[in-house]
């Protein structure tokens, strides 16, 4: 039986058709509060590896710290003509002591006893801490805030949003920029969320996509 709180098919294809990486953005529409605090509690509801969310997202909107972060982005628009600008930063040298934060967090939300977690806590600490160097640990925290990055541009499609996921930025800059490494963080990929220029043409231009008949395998 169909959930009547869910959008239709139709309504989701819709959407994702709809979005693109947008290259212009229009600097004079913002998006306003609420919208925001709905693709922020989005954020936080991504899922991530175990739910560890080994993860923090910055964002930013005084255009004087964009204005410093744009040279660090090879001078691209998005970074001062978006109406928000999100830095995915992970967590570096993720350790027991993270997993046990999240297990004490865990235990106080769900209103069991931290002992109870014993078993998921040792799988935690063996799957990833032990089982990974401190290298390999760095690249799981990447991947996981990619996860997030998928989330939020799925979401903001959703609410009618124009969003650009975005690599070409100097990760070392940006971390001093934004004091990262004293945080024990590192950026990991950044996004520019707002609303697209009426002038940017690849807005109606054909959606680029394989056929299904090359992406797809079933077994």
């Amino acid at each position: 039986m169909k959930n009547n709180n869910t959008i239709s098919h139709e309504q989701l294809l819709d959407r994702l058709n709809w979005r693109y990486a947008t290259k212009q953005f229009d600097p004079d529409r913002k998006i306003n509060a609420r919208d925001w605090a709905t693709l922020e509690e989005a954020l936080r509801l991504s899922p991530s590896s175990g739910g560890l969310q080994p993860w923090k997202f910055i964002v930013i909107t005084d255009p004087a710290a964009r204005a410093k972060l744009s040279p660090a982005s090879y001078g691209q628009p998005q970074i001062t003509n978006a109406s928000h600008l999100v830095v995915f930063a992970a967590k570096k040298n993720f350790g027991e002591a993270d997993v046990d934060a999240f297990i004490n967090h865990t235990a106080a939300t769900r209103g069991v006893p931290v002992e109870s977690l014993a078993p998921f806590r040792d799988m935690l600490v063996g799957g990833i801490v032990r089982a990974l160097d401190e290298q390999a640990r760095d690249a799981w925290a990447r991947n996981q805030a990619y996860i997030a990055l998928g989330n939020l541009l799925t979401s903001a499609a959703l609410l009618g949003i124009d969003a650009c996921p975005m690599e070409g930025f100097d990760r070392a800059q940006y971390d001093e920029i934004l004091g990262l490494k004293a945080q024990g963080y590192a950026s990991a990929v950044i996004a520019t969320v707002g609303y697209r220029a009426a002038t940017d043409q690849y807005s109606s231009a054909p959606k680029v996509r394989f056929p299904k008949e090359q992406v797809f395998a079933h077994v």
